[in-house]
Protein backbone atom coordinates (compact mmCIF):
# COMPACT_ATOMS: atom_id res chain seq x y z
CA UNK A 1 0.00 0.00 0.00
CA UNK A 2 2.96 2.58 0.79
CA UNK A 3 3.61 2.45 -3.27
CA UNK A 4 0.38 3.40 -4.11
CA UNK A 5 -0.99 6.63 -5.23
CA UNK A 6 -5.08 7.70 -5.58
CA UNK A 7 -5.42 10.85 -7.65
CA UNK A 8 -7.94 12.70 -9.53
CA UNK A 9 -7.08 15.19 -12.81
CA UNK A 10 -9.38 18.53 -11.98
CA UNK A 11 -9.64 21.42 -14.25
CA UNK A 12 -12.02 24.08 -15.94
CA UNK A 13 -13.27 22.79 -19.51
CA UNK A 14 -10.26 22.66 -22.02
CA UNK A 15 -7.57 23.19 -19.91
CA UNK A 16 -6.28 19.85 -21.21
CA UNK A 17 -7.11 17.36 -18.49
CA UNK A 18 -7.83 14.65 -20.88
CA UNK A 19 -4.41 15.40 -22.87
CA UNK A 20 -2.10 15.11 -19.34
CA UNK A 21 -4.34 11.77 -19.06
CA UNK A 22 -2.99 10.48 -22.74
CA UNK A 23 0.55 11.93 -21.55
CA UNK A 24 0.81 9.83 -18.05
CA UNK A 25 -0.19 6.11 -19.88
CA UNK A 26 1.81 6.82 -22.66
CA UNK A 27 5.19 7.54 -20.16
CA UNK A 28 3.81 4.78 -17.90
CA UNK A 29 3.40 2.40 -21.13
CA UNK A 30 -0.64 1.33 -19.85
CA UNK A 31 -0.41 1.20 -23.94
CA UNK A 32 1.84 0.88 -26.87
CA UNK A 33 2.03 3.63 -29.31
CA UNK A 34 -0.13 1.94 -32.05
CA UNK A 35 -3.12 1.75 -29.75
CA UNK A 36 -2.42 5.67 -28.37
CA UNK A 37 -4.98 8.03 -29.68
CA UNK A 38 -6.00 11.15 -28.56
CA UNK A 39 -8.45 11.45 -25.38
CA UNK A 40 -7.99 7.82 -25.48
CA UNK A 41 -10.29 7.61 -21.97
CA UNK A 42 -12.97 9.66 -23.47
CA UNK A 43 -14.43 6.41 -24.43
CA UNK A 44 -18.39 7.42 -25.50
CA UNK A 45 -17.98 9.03 -29.25
CA UNK A 46 -20.14 11.82 -27.90
CA UNK A 47 -17.28 13.21 -25.78
CA UNK A 48 -15.00 12.29 -28.55
CA UNK A 49 -17.48 14.51 -31.32
CA UNK A 50 -17.75 17.91 -28.76
CA UNK A 51 -14.24 17.44 -27.51
CA UNK A 52 -15.00 17.08 -23.63
CA UNK A 53 -15.44 14.46 -21.01
CA UNK A 54 -19.13 13.60 -20.00
CA UNK A 55 -17.85 10.51 -17.64
CA UNK A 56 -15.00 10.27 -15.17
CA UNK A 57 -12.91 7.49 -15.98
CA UNK A 58 -10.27 6.06 -14.19
CA UNK A 59 -7.00 3.51 -15.39
CA UNK A 60 -4.35 1.82 -13.01
CA UNK A 61 -0.98 2.74 -14.11
CA UNK A 62 2.60 1.04 -13.29
CA UNK A 63 5.64 3.55 -12.80
CA UNK A 64 9.01 3.49 -12.22
CA UNK A 65 10.28 6.56 -9.96
CA UNK A 66 13.51 8.25 -10.33
CA UNK A 67 15.05 6.25 -7.81
CA UNK A 68 14.08 2.70 -8.88
CA UNK A 69 10.61 1.93 -7.10
CA UNK A 70 7.49 1.13 -8.57
CA UNK A 71 4.50 2.86 -8.15
CA UNK A 72 0.98 2.13 -8.70
CA UNK A 73 -1.22 4.98 -9.88
CA UNK A 74 -5.14 5.02 -9.71
CA UNK A 75 -5.54 7.98 -11.80
CA UNK A 76 -9.60 9.16 -12.47
CA UNK A 77 -10.09 11.73 -15.09
CA UNK A 78 -12.67 13.90 -14.62
CA UNK A 79 -15.30 15.97 -16.34
CA UNK A 80 -14.80 20.16 -16.72
CA UNK A 81 -18.48 21.05 -17.24
CA UNK A 82 -20.54 22.48 -14.26
CA UNK A 83 -23.66 20.16 -15.58
CA UNK A 84 -21.42 16.86 -14.29
CA UNK A 85 -19.83 18.33 -11.47
CA UNK A 86 -21.52 15.16 -9.53
CA UNK A 87 -19.03 12.89 -11.69
CA UNK A 88 -16.54 15.30 -10.08
CA UNK A 89 -17.59 14.71 -6.45
CA UNK A 90 -17.72 10.69 -6.60
CA UNK A 91 -14.48 10.85 -8.25
CA UNK A 92 -12.91 12.98 -5.59
CA UNK A 93 -14.06 11.22 -2.85
CA UNK A 94 -12.20 7.56 -4.32
CA UNK A 95 -8.82 9.69 -4.32
CA UNK A 96 -5.97 10.89 -1.53
CA UNK A 97 -4.83 13.87 -3.77
CA UNK A 98 -5.70 15.73 -6.77
CA UNK A 99 -3.42 17.36 -10.25
CA UNK A 100 -5.16 20.85 -10.61
CA UNK A 101 -4.36 21.86 -14.06
CA UNK A 102 -4.77 25.14 -15.06
CA UNK A 103 -4.23 26.59 -18.84
CA UNK A 104 -1.63 29.08 -18.67
CA UNK A 105 -2.84 31.18 -21.42
CA UNK A 106 -6.49 31.43 -19.77
CA UNK A 107 -5.64 31.58 -16.15
CA UNK A 108 -7.74 30.71 -13.57
CA UNK A 109 -11.85 30.52 -14.20
CA UNK A 110 -14.75 29.47 -12.62
CA UNK A 111 -14.89 25.61 -12.88
CA UNK A 112 -11.27 25.80 -11.95
CA UNK A 113 -12.92 27.57 -8.36
CA UNK A 114 -14.98 25.41 -8.02
CA UNK A 115 -13.74 21.95 -8.22
CA UNK A 116 -10.79 22.82 -5.86
CA UNK A 117 -13.35 23.79 -3.33
CA UNK A 118 -14.87 19.80 -4.18
CA UNK A 119 -10.73 18.55 -3.45
CA UNK A 120 -10.63 21.01 -0.22
CA UNK A 121 -14.10 19.60 0.88
CA UNK A 122 -12.56 15.61 0.67
CA UNK A 123 -8.77 16.59 2.27
CA UNK A 124 -7.05 16.34 -0.95
CA UNK A 125 -3.57 17.59 -1.32
CA UNK A 126 -3.23 19.17 -4.39
CA UNK A 127 -0.30 19.58 -7.23
CA UNK A 128 -0.65 23.19 -9.25
CA UNK A 129 0.63 22.13 -12.93
CA UNK A 130 0.32 24.99 -15.44
CA UNK A 131 -0.45 23.68 -19.09
CA UNK A 132 0.01 24.81 -22.38
CA UNK A 133 3.12 26.37 -21.61
CA UNK A 134 4.17 26.21 -25.07
CA UNK A 135 1.82 28.33 -26.26
CA UNK A 136 2.76 32.25 -27.54
CA UNK A 137 0.17 34.01 -25.11
CA UNK A 138 1.09 31.94 -21.72
CA UNK A 139 1.47 34.09 -19.44
CA UNK A 140 3.06 31.57 -16.51
CA UNK A 141 4.02 34.36 -13.73
CA UNK A 142 1.01 35.87 -14.07
CA UNK A 143 -1.12 33.00 -13.62
CA UNK A 144 0.58 31.94 -11.12
CA UNK A 145 -0.25 35.12 -8.81
CA UNK A 146 -3.89 34.44 -10.13
CA UNK A 147 -3.77 30.94 -8.42
CA UNK A 148 -2.27 32.89 -5.39
CA UNK A 149 -4.93 35.71 -5.53
CA UNK A 150 -8.10 34.24 -6.69
CA UNK A 151 -7.28 30.29 -4.94
CA UNK A 152 -5.48 30.79 -1.95
CA UNK A 153 -3.09 28.13 -2.99
CA UNK A 154 0.92 28.46 -2.69
CA UNK A 155 1.98 28.42 -6.21
CA UNK A 156 5.74 28.64 -6.43
CA UNK A 157 6.08 25.23 -6.88
CA UNK A 158 3.71 25.04 -10.09
CA UNK A 159 5.09 22.73 -12.51
CA UNK A 160 4.80 24.19 -16.22
CA UNK A 161 3.91 21.23 -18.34
CA UNK A 162 2.74 21.24 -22.16
CA UNK A 163 0.63 17.91 -22.36
CA UNK A 164 0.27 18.06 -25.88
CA UNK A 165 3.95 17.47 -26.54
CA UNK A 166 4.71 15.84 -22.88
CA UNK A 167 6.84 18.60 -22.02
CA UNK A 168 6.86 18.47 -17.94
CA UNK A 169 4.63 15.65 -17.68
CA UNK A 170 7.77 12.97 -15.95
CA UNK A 171 8.09 15.97 -13.24
CA UNK A 172 4.02 15.52 -12.57
CA UNK A 173 4.69 11.86 -12.18
CA UNK A 174 6.98 12.58 -9.54
CA UNK A 175 5.57 15.20 -7.68
CA UNK A 176 2.23 12.45 -7.52
CA UNK A 177 4.73 9.73 -6.00
CA UNK A 178 7.03 12.45 -3.46
CA UNK A 179 4.17 14.76 -2.66
CA UNK A 180 0.89 12.50 -2.24
CA UNK A 181 0.25 10.48 0.59
CA UNK A 182 -0.32 6.47 0.23
CA UNK A 183 -4.02 5.14 1.14
CA UNK A 184 -4.64 4.71 4.64
CA UNK A 185 -6.48 1.29 5.30
CA UNK A 186 -5.89 -2.80 6.45
CA UNK A 187 -6.15 -5.36 4.28
CA UNK A 188 -6.62 -8.14 7.45
CA UNK A 189 -10.17 -6.03 8.02
CA UNK A 190 -13.68 -7.44 7.02
CA UNK A 191 -14.42 -5.99 3.50
CA UNK A 192 -15.31 -2.30 3.35
CA UNK A 193 -14.95 -1.06 -0.29
CA UNK A 194 -16.93 2.29 -1.83
CA UNK A 195 -19.80 1.86 -4.98
CA UNK A 196 -17.83 4.69 -7.27
CA UNK A 197 -19.76 4.17 -10.24
CA UNK A 198 -21.54 1.38 -12.56
CA UNK A 199 -22.94 0.77 -15.97
CA UNK A 200 -24.64 -2.10 -17.77
CA UNK A 201 -22.83 -4.80 -19.94
CA UNK A 202 -24.85 -7.08 -22.20
CA UNK A 203 -22.99 -10.09 -21.47
CA UNK A 204 -21.93 -9.58 -17.90
CA UNK A 205 -24.41 -7.49 -16.36
CA UNK A 206 -23.54 -4.39 -14.22
CA UNK A 207 -20.00 -4.06 -14.17
CA UNK A 208 -18.99 -1.89 -10.39
CA UNK A 209 -16.15 0.12 -10.01
CA UNK A 210 -15.40 -0.09 -6.24
CA UNK A 211 -12.25 1.52 -4.12
CA UNK A 212 -11.59 -0.67 -1.26
CA UNK A 213 -10.89 0.58 2.15
CA UNK A 214 -10.39 -2.07 4.30
CA UNK A 215 -9.50 -6.14 3.24
CA UNK A 216 -9.95 -7.95 0.26
CA UNK A 217 -12.25 -8.26 -2.58
CA UNK A 218 -11.71 -11.83 -4.14
CA UNK A 219 -13.25 -13.80 -7.02
CA UNK A 220 -16.04 -16.82 -5.75
CA UNK A 221 -16.10 -14.10 -2.69
CA UNK A 222 -20.16 -13.33 -1.19
CA UNK A 223 -20.66 -9.72 -1.15
CA UNK A 224 -23.38 -7.96 0.74
CA UNK A 225 -24.87 -4.11 -0.63
CA UNK A 226 -25.30 -2.67 3.05
CA UNK A 227 -28.28 -0.48 1.56
CA UNK A 228 -29.85 -2.41 -0.68
CA UNK A 229 -29.48 -5.66 1.06
CA UNK A 230 -28.91 -7.72 -2.20
CA UNK A 231 -25.92 -10.47 -2.04
CA UNK A 232 -24.36 -11.73 -4.99
CA UNK A 233 -20.95 -13.65 -5.94
CA UNK A 234 -18.41 -12.20 -7.72
CA UNK A 235 -17.20 -13.74 -10.75
CA UNK A 236 -14.34 -11.39 -11.88
CA UNK A 237 -12.58 -8.31 -10.27
CA UNK A 238 -9.55 -6.39 -12.18
CA UNK A 239 -7.93 -3.24 -13.11
CA UNK A 240 -8.66 -0.98 -16.01
CA UNK A 241 -4.81 -0.61 -17.20
CA UNK A 242 -6.94 1.17 -19.38
CA UNK A 243 -7.65 -1.92 -20.82
CA UNK A 244 -9.89 -4.35 -19.17
CA UNK A 245 -7.48 -6.94 -17.12
CA UNK A 246 -8.54 -9.59 -15.03
CA UNK A 247 -6.61 -10.18 -11.37
CA UNK A 248 -6.78 -12.59 -8.50
CA UNK A 249 -7.83 -10.10 -5.70
CA UNK A 250 -8.53 -5.98 -5.18
CA UNK A 251 -7.15 -4.89 -1.64
CA UNK A 252 -7.52 -2.31 0.11
CA UNK A 253 -6.19 1.17 -1.41
CA UNK A 254 -6.95 -0.29 -4.42
CA UNK A 255 -9.79 0.89 -7.25
CA UNK A 256 -10.69 -1.73 -9.57
CA UNK A 257 -14.01 -3.30 -11.16
CA UNK A 258 -16.25 -6.11 -10.12
CA UNK A 259 -18.65 -8.13 -12.24
CA UNK A 260 -21.01 -10.56 -10.28
CA UNK A 261 -23.76 -11.44 -13.13
CA UNK A 262 -25.82 -8.59 -11.46
CA UNK A 263 -28.89 -8.22 -13.83
CA UNK A 264 -31.29 -6.11 -11.09
CA UNK A 265 -30.27 -2.89 -11.73
CA UNK A 266 -31.86 -0.78 -8.79
CA UNK A 267 -29.49 -3.19 -6.82
CA UNK A 268 -26.75 -1.05 -7.47
CA UNK A 269 -26.59 2.62 -5.70
CA UNK A 270 -24.05 4.73 -5.99
CA UNK A 271 -22.27 5.77 -2.66
CA UNK A 272 -23.04 2.21 -1.19
CA UNK A 273 -20.75 0.46 0.89
CA UNK A 274 -19.83 -3.19 -0.17
CA UNK A 275 -18.96 -5.62 2.67
CA UNK A 276 -18.46 -9.58 3.09
CA UNK A 277 -21.66 -11.20 3.83
CA UNK A 278 -20.40 -13.70 6.26
CA UNK A 279 -18.19 -10.66 8.19
CA UNK A 280 -19.64 -7.68 7.59
CA UNK A 281 -17.63 -4.31 8.14
CA UNK A 282 -19.39 -2.43 11.48
CA UNK A 283 -19.80 0.79 10.01
CA UNK A 284 -20.80 1.71 6.55
CA UNK A 285 -18.90 4.52 4.24
CA UNK A 286 -21.01 8.04 4.62
CA UNK A 287 -21.02 7.80 0.49
CA UNK A 288 -21.97 11.01 -1.33
CA UNK A 289 -24.88 13.50 -1.05
CA UNK A 290 -27.02 13.08 -3.48
CA UNK A 291 -27.28 15.22 -6.63
CA UNK A 292 -30.24 17.96 -6.54
CA UNK A 293 -31.60 18.26 -10.24
CA UNK A 294 -31.89 21.75 -11.04
CA UNK A 295 -33.82 21.83 -14.10
CA UNK A 296 -37.22 19.45 -14.93
CA UNK A 297 -38.82 18.45 -18.62
CA UNK A 298 -41.31 15.48 -19.83
CA UNK A 299 -39.48 13.24 -21.91
CA UNK A 300 -42.24 10.71 -24.16
CA UNK A 301 -41.63 8.23 -26.64
CA UNK A 302 -42.95 9.31 -30.33
CA UNK A 303 -44.24 6.16 -30.64
CA UNK A 304 -46.93 4.77 -27.70
CA UNK A 305 -45.40 1.19 -27.91
CA UNK A 306 -41.60 2.66 -26.71
CA UNK A 307 -42.68 3.25 -23.45
CA UNK A 308 -41.25 0.23 -22.14
CA UNK A 309 -38.05 0.53 -24.45
CA UNK A 310 -37.43 4.17 -23.20
CA UNK A 311 -38.47 3.05 -19.32
CA UNK A 312 -35.13 0.64 -19.98
CA UNK A 313 -33.64 2.84 -21.44
CA UNK A 314 -33.89 5.57 -18.42
CA UNK A 315 -33.10 2.34 -15.61
CA UNK A 316 -29.61 2.24 -17.70
CA UNK A 317 -28.88 5.97 -17.81
CA UNK A 318 -29.28 6.31 -14.55
CA UNK A 319 -27.02 3.00 -13.28
CA UNK A 320 -23.93 4.63 -15.53
CA UNK A 321 -25.19 8.68 -14.32
CA UNK A 322 -26.51 8.63 -11.34
CA UNK A 323 -27.32 12.80 -11.36
CA UNK A 324 -30.04 11.83 -13.55
CA UNK A 325 -33.54 10.88 -12.07
CA UNK A 326 -36.98 10.42 -13.71
CA UNK A 327 -40.44 8.98 -12.44
CA UNK A 328 -43.52 8.38 -14.65
CA UNK A 329 -45.86 10.98 -15.34
CA UNK A 330 -49.05 11.77 -18.47
CA UNK A 331 -49.90 14.36 -20.75
CA UNK A 332 -53.16 14.79 -22.09
CA UNK A 333 -51.11 15.65 -25.47
CA UNK A 334 -48.27 12.58 -25.42
CA UNK A 335 -49.57 10.34 -23.55
CA UNK A 336 -47.34 8.40 -21.42
CA UNK A 337 -43.96 9.21 -21.10
CA UNK A 338 -41.28 10.73 -17.52
CA UNK A 339 -40.18 13.70 -15.91
CA UNK A 340 -37.07 13.74 -16.10
CA UNK A 341 -34.42 16.06 -13.35
CA UNK A 342 -30.96 16.99 -14.54
CA UNK A 343 -28.16 19.16 -13.64
CA UNK A 344 -28.28 21.87 -16.32
CA UNK A 345 -29.35 22.31 -20.18
CA UNK A 346 -26.28 20.22 -21.46
CA UNK A 347 -26.46 17.66 -19.17
CA UNK A 348 -29.98 17.42 -20.92
CA UNK A 349 -28.40 17.81 -23.96
CA UNK A 350 -26.58 14.64 -23.66
CA UNK A 351 -29.22 12.59 -22.25
CA UNK A 352 -31.20 12.71 -25.24
CA UNK A 353 -28.06 12.25 -27.53
CA UNK A 354 -27.55 9.00 -25.48
CA UNK A 355 -31.10 7.88 -25.94
CA UNK A 356 -30.70 8.15 -29.69
CA UNK A 357 -27.12 6.85 -30.22
CA UNK A 358 -27.23 3.99 -27.62
CA UNK A 359 -30.88 2.97 -27.16
CA UNK A 360 -32.40 4.42 -30.31
CA UNK A 361 -35.63 5.75 -28.90
CA UNK A 362 -37.43 8.25 -30.41
CA UNK A 363 -38.57 11.05 -28.12
CA UNK A 364 -40.37 13.90 -27.64
CA UNK A 365 -39.11 16.91 -25.00
CA UNK A 366 -41.19 19.07 -23.55
CA UNK A 367 -40.03 22.67 -22.14
CA UNK A 368 -37.01 22.71 -19.32
CA UNK A 369 -38.63 24.00 -16.14
CA UNK A 370 -37.58 24.64 -12.64
CA UNK A 371 -38.90 23.59 -9.09
CA UNK A 372 -41.61 26.22 -8.18
CA UNK A 373 -42.63 25.93 -4.80
CA UNK A 374 -46.75 27.47 -4.60
CA UNK A 375 -48.72 28.14 -1.70
CA UNK A 376 -52.06 27.40 -1.60
CA UNK A 377 -55.07 29.70 -0.43
CA UNK A 378 -56.21 26.62 1.75
CA UNK A 379 -52.38 26.67 3.35
CA UNK A 380 -51.08 24.13 1.57
CA UNK A 381 -47.38 23.40 -0.04
CA UNK A 382 -47.06 22.44 -3.75
CA UNK A 383 -43.86 21.87 -4.81
CA UNK A 384 -44.33 21.98 -9.18
CA UNK A 385 -42.11 20.29 -11.63
CA UNK A 386 -44.25 20.72 -14.64
CA UNK A 387 -46.26 23.92 -15.48
CA UNK A 388 -49.04 21.80 -16.96
CA UNK A 389 -50.20 20.79 -13.50
CA UNK A 390 -50.04 24.57 -12.00
CA UNK A 391 -53.55 24.72 -9.99
CA UNK A 392 -55.78 27.75 -10.60
CA UNK A 393 -54.84 31.38 -10.32
CA UNK A 394 -57.57 31.60 -7.80
CA UNK A 395 -56.15 28.83 -5.70
CA UNK A 396 -53.14 30.37 -5.14
CA UNK A 397 -51.76 32.61 -2.57
CA UNK A 398 -47.91 33.04 -3.63
CA UNK A 399 -45.33 31.33 -6.04
CA UNK A 400 -41.44 31.18 -4.93
CA UNK A 401 -38.89 30.59 -7.51
CA UNK A 402 -35.36 28.88 -6.86
CA UNK A 403 -32.64 31.81 -6.75
CA UNK A 404 -28.56 30.98 -7.78
CA UNK A 405 -25.50 32.37 -7.05
CA UNK A 406 -22.88 32.92 -10.29
CA UNK A 407 -19.51 33.10 -10.18
CA UNK A 408 -18.45 35.05 -13.82
CA UNK A 409 -14.61 35.32 -14.48
CA UNK A 410 -14.49 37.37 -17.37
CA UNK A 411 -11.90 39.88 -18.94
CA UNK A 412 -12.02 43.46 -18.26
CA UNK A 413 -12.99 44.84 -21.58
CA UNK A 414 -16.47 42.46 -21.68
CA UNK A 415 -17.33 43.26 -18.17
CA UNK A 416 -20.32 46.19 -19.46
CA UNK A 417 -22.22 43.36 -21.75
CA UNK A 418 -21.91 40.77 -18.92
CA UNK A 419 -23.47 43.24 -16.26
CA UNK A 420 -25.99 44.22 -18.79
CA UNK A 421 -27.18 40.89 -19.34
CA UNK A 422 -27.24 39.54 -15.64
CA UNK A 423 -29.33 42.75 -15.13
CA UNK A 424 -32.01 41.61 -18.42
CA UNK A 425 -32.48 38.52 -16.37
CA UNK A 426 -33.50 39.93 -13.07
CA UNK A 427 -30.18 39.54 -11.55
CA UNK A 428 -29.09 41.50 -8.35
CA UNK A 429 -25.27 42.30 -8.53
CA UNK A 430 -23.53 40.58 -5.01
CA UNK A 431 -19.80 41.51 -5.60
CA UNK A 432 -17.20 42.96 -8.45
CA UNK A 433 -13.33 41.78 -7.97
CA UNK A 434 -10.40 42.82 -9.94
CA UNK A 435 -7.60 40.51 -10.25
CA UNK A 436 -5.31 41.55 -13.24
CA UNK A 437 -6.78 42.11 -15.92
CA UNK A 438 -9.82 39.98 -15.12
CA UNK A 439 -13.37 40.48 -13.24
CA UNK A 440 -14.64 37.87 -11.08
CA UNK A 441 -18.70 39.17 -10.84
CA UNK A 442 -21.09 37.68 -8.23
CA UNK A 443 -24.59 38.10 -8.74
CA UNK A 444 -28.45 36.10 -7.20
CA UNK A 445 -29.96 35.36 -10.10
CA UNK A 446 -33.42 33.80 -10.40
CA UNK A 447 -32.32 29.88 -12.13
CA UNK A 448 -35.21 30.08 -14.33
CA UNK A 449 -33.72 32.69 -15.89
CA UNK A 450 -30.57 30.67 -16.16
CA UNK A 451 -32.03 27.73 -17.79
CA UNK A 452 -32.94 28.77 -21.74
CA UNK A 453 -30.43 30.50 -23.23
CA UNK A 454 -28.32 32.50 -20.75
CA UNK A 455 -25.07 30.58 -21.21
CA UNK A 456 -25.19 31.43 -24.87
CA UNK A 457 -25.55 35.09 -24.72
CA UNK A 458 -22.87 35.49 -21.87
CA UNK A 459 -19.99 33.08 -24.58
CA UNK A 460 -21.36 35.45 -27.44
CA UNK A 461 -21.44 38.87 -25.23
CA UNK A 462 -17.75 37.71 -24.47
CA UNK A 463 -17.03 36.49 -27.69
CA UNK A 464 -16.49 32.73 -25.58
CA UNK A 465 -13.48 34.06 -22.88
CA UNK A 466 -16.20 34.14 -19.75
CA UNK A 467 -16.42 31.06 -17.66
CA UNK A 468 -19.80 30.75 -15.54
CA UNK A 469 -20.68 28.35 -12.26
CA UNK A 470 -23.43 28.53 -10.08
CA UNK A 471 -24.86 27.23 -6.77
CA UNK A 472 -28.32 27.26 -5.76
CA UNK A 473 -29.50 29.48 -2.54
CA UNK A 474 -32.75 30.10 -1.73
CA UNK A 475 -36.46 30.56 -3.15
CA UNK A 476 -38.05 33.79 -3.17
CA UNK A 477 -41.26 35.21 -3.80
CA UNK A 478 -42.35 36.17 -7.43
CA UNK A 479 -44.72 37.66 -10.04
CA UNK A 480 -44.68 34.82 -11.86
CA UNK A 481 -47.33 33.68 -14.39
CA UNK A 482 -48.14 30.60 -16.58
CA UNK A 483 -48.02 30.79 -20.84
CA UNK A 484 -50.04 28.33 -22.31
CA UNK A 485 -49.81 27.66 -25.96
CA UNK A 486 -52.59 26.93 -27.87
CA UNK A 487 -52.49 25.21 -31.73
CA UNK A 488 -56.07 25.16 -33.25
CA UNK A 489 -57.71 26.04 -29.86
CA UNK A 490 -56.22 22.89 -28.17
CA UNK A 491 -53.62 23.66 -25.38
CA UNK A 492 -50.30 21.89 -25.98
CA UNK A 493 -48.98 20.94 -22.62
CA UNK A 494 -45.49 20.50 -23.51
CA UNK A 495 -44.95 23.77 -24.81
CA UNK A 496 -46.83 25.49 -21.42
CA UNK A 497 -44.02 27.36 -19.55
CA UNK A 498 -44.22 29.55 -16.15
CA UNK A 499 -42.46 33.03 -16.42
CA UNK A 500 -41.92 36.68 -15.00
CA UNK A 501 -45.08 38.38 -15.76
CA UNK A 502 -42.79 41.62 -17.05
CA UNK A 503 -41.44 38.95 -20.15
CA UNK A 504 -44.34 36.54 -20.17
CA UNK A 505 -45.72 38.76 -23.43
CA UNK A 506 -42.34 39.06 -25.22
CA UNK A 507 -41.64 35.24 -24.99
CA UNK A 508 -45.12 34.23 -25.87
CA UNK A 509 -44.62 36.40 -29.21
CA UNK A 510 -41.59 34.97 -29.97
CA UNK A 511 -42.78 31.43 -29.19
CA UNK A 512 -45.97 31.81 -31.83
CA UNK A 513 -43.80 33.03 -34.32
CA UNK A 514 -40.69 30.23 -34.39
CA UNK A 515 -44.33 28.06 -34.06
CA UNK A 516 -45.44 29.50 -37.06
CA UNK A 517 -42.60 28.42 -38.96
CA UNK A 518 -42.30 25.35 -37.81
CA UNK A 519 -45.79 24.25 -38.03
CA UNK A 520 -46.58 21.92 -41.62
CA UNK A 521 -49.45 24.20 -43.25
CA UNK A 522 -52.94 22.45 -43.85
CA UNK A 523 -55.29 22.63 -45.65
CA UNK A 524 -57.08 25.07 -43.02
CA UNK A 525 -55.53 27.72 -41.33
CA UNK A 526 -54.18 27.40 -38.15
CA UNK A 527 -54.69 29.59 -35.19
CA UNK A 528 -51.22 30.13 -32.84
CA UNK A 529 -52.22 31.41 -29.46
CA UNK A 530 -50.39 31.89 -26.13
CA UNK A 531 -52.71 32.71 -23.34
CA UNK A 532 -52.38 33.62 -19.24
CA UNK A 533 -55.39 32.49 -17.98
CA UNK A 534 -58.26 33.41 -20.49
CA UNK A 535 -56.11 36.22 -21.89
CA UNK A 536 -54.89 35.98 -25.36
CA UNK A 537 -51.39 37.42 -25.07
CA UNK A 538 -50.37 36.82 -28.80
CA UNK A 539 -51.44 34.86 -31.76
CA UNK A 540 -50.26 34.19 -35.08
CA UNK A 541 -52.00 32.35 -38.06
CA UNK A 542 -50.39 29.35 -40.10
CA UNK A 543 -52.41 30.21 -43.75
CA UNK A 544 -53.90 27.17 -45.46
CA UNK A 545 -53.20 25.46 -48.91
CA UNK A 546 -54.71 26.81 -51.33
CA UNK A 547 -56.00 24.52 -54.16
CA UNK A 548 -57.08 26.29 -57.17
CA UNK A 549 -60.60 25.13 -57.57
CA UNK A 550 -60.75 27.25 -60.88
CA UNK A 551 -58.41 25.75 -62.84
CA UNK A 552 -60.66 24.02 -65.17
CA UNK A 553 -63.03 27.00 -65.45
CA UNK A 554 -62.25 28.48 -69.12
CA UNK A 555 -64.38 31.22 -69.51
CA UNK A 556 -68.14 31.40 -68.49
CA UNK A 557 -69.95 33.20 -66.28
CA UNK A 558 -68.38 34.59 -63.34
CA UNK A 559 -71.57 32.72 -60.98
CA UNK A 560 -69.87 29.15 -61.39
CA UNK A 561 -66.54 30.85 -60.75
CA UNK A 562 -68.17 31.92 -57.16
CA UNK A 563 -70.23 28.51 -56.86
CA UNK A 564 -67.02 26.48 -56.95
CA UNK A 565 -65.51 29.30 -54.59
CA UNK A 566 -68.03 29.00 -51.75
CA UNK A 567 -68.29 25.07 -51.87
CA UNK A 568 -64.57 25.13 -51.08
CA UNK A 569 -65.25 27.67 -48.61
CA UNK A 570 -67.72 25.23 -46.74
CA UNK A 571 -65.25 22.50 -47.14
CA UNK A 572 -62.39 23.89 -44.83
CA UNK A 573 -65.13 25.51 -42.55
CA UNK A 574 -65.74 21.95 -42.22
CA UNK A 575 -62.71 20.80 -41.95
CA UNK A 576 -61.09 23.00 -39.62
CA UNK A 577 -63.58 22.40 -36.92
CA UNK A 578 -62.55 18.45 -36.85
CA UNK A 579 -58.96 18.67 -38.17
CA UNK A 580 -56.25 17.78 -36.07
CA UNK A 581 -52.42 19.65 -36.30
CA UNK A 582 -49.37 17.12 -36.13
CA UNK A 583 -46.83 19.28 -34.31
CA UNK A 584 -43.34 18.10 -35.73
CA UNK A 585 -40.94 16.82 -33.01
CA UNK A 586 -38.28 19.50 -34.49
CA UNK A 587 -41.12 22.24 -33.66
CA UNK A 588 -40.59 21.22 -29.63
CA UNK A 589 -36.98 21.20 -29.71
CA UNK A 590 -36.25 24.59 -31.69
CA UNK A 591 -39.71 26.11 -29.80
CA UNK A 592 -37.19 25.48 -26.46
CA UNK A 593 -34.10 27.48 -28.14
CA UNK A 594 -35.81 31.05 -28.12
CA UNK A 595 -34.15 33.84 -26.38
CA UNK A 596 -35.39 36.60 -24.82
CA UNK A 597 -33.72 39.23 -28.40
Amino acid sequence: MENIRNFSIIAHIDHGKSTLADRIIEICGGLEKREMKDQVLDSMDIERERGITIKAQTVRLTYKADDGEVYYLNLIDTPGHVDFTYEVSRSLAACEGSVLVVDASQGVEAQTLANVYQAFDCNHEIIIVLNKVDLPAAAVDSVKSQIEDVIGLDASEAIPISAKSGVGVRDVLQAIVEKLHAPVGDKSENLCALLVDSWYDQYLGVVILVRIFDGEITPGMKIKMMETGASYTIDNVGYFLPKKSITERLSAGEVGFITAGIKDISDCQVGDTITDEKNPCKVSLKGFKPSVPVVFCGIFPVDVSDFEKLKESFQRLHLNDSSFSFEMETSAALGFGFRCGFLGLLHLEIIQERLDREFNVDIITTAPSVIYRIYLTNGELVELHNPAEMPEIVKINKIEEPWIKATIIVPEKYIGSVLALCEDKRGEQIDIRFIKDRAVVQYNLPLNEIVFDFYDRLKSATKGYASFDYQPTEYRQGDLVKVSILVNGEPVDALSMIIHRAKSEKRGRALCLKLKDLIPKQLFRIAIQATIGGKVIARETVSAYRKDVLAKCYGGDVTRKRKLLEKQKEGKKRMRQFGDVEIPQKAFIEALKISDD
